[in-house]
């Protein structure tokens, strides 16, 4: 048995379609990452960054995206679908696009939000879309982590 449909998970053309749309001053917040293993600083993050617009837009690594990020050579530990389908569960979270790229530059570019965010461990020199987004008249937020928070710390205790 397969996991139920999810509708929040779309192409990036049907997202496209979706936010055309969306009524004239619509803030469209963007944020990206693996999301390999949820935890408490993840919904932090995802909550803060939802409350700086009028949706979010999560940008989810693909599988193969994850391997070129070099997180190890068993990661991820959970598909791109059941990732998706994790996020989706959030209230915060109103769409899903998985890229395949190592960054979501491309994505960016393509749905032009007014709004990027990244945990505060990104330095806005580092934040990927940074210049397109702000070039494109929107604003990039670094929000502060939830301290204690990561996943590479969540498995290094499960290995130990």
């Amino acid at each position: 048995m397969g996991l139920p449909n999810n509708p929040k998970l779309m192409s990036v053309r049907t997202f496209l379609k979706r936010k055309a749309e969306f009524a004239p001053g619509h803030r469209l917040v963007f944020t990206n990452g693996c999301f390999d293993v949820l935890h408490p600083g993840h919904v932090d993050l995802l909550a803060r960054a939802r409350a700086l617009g009028d949706s979010l837009l999560l940008g989810l690594n693909s599988d193969e995206s994850v391997k070129m990020l070099g997180k190890g050579d068993d990661r991820p530990l959970n598909t791109q679908e059941e990732r998706a389908f994790v996020l989706a569960g959030l209230a915060c979270v109103d769409y899903i696009v998985i890229f395949h790229e190592s960054t979501p530059l491309e994505l960016i570019k393509a749905v032009r939000p007014q709004v990027l965010v990244k945990g505060g461990d990104w330095t806005p020199d580092r934040i990927v879309g940074r210049e397109a987004v702000e070039q494109a008249g929107g604003k990039v937020v670094s929000l502060p982590l939830l301290e204690g928070y990561s996943t590479t710390k969540f498995l290094e205790r499960v290995r130990a």
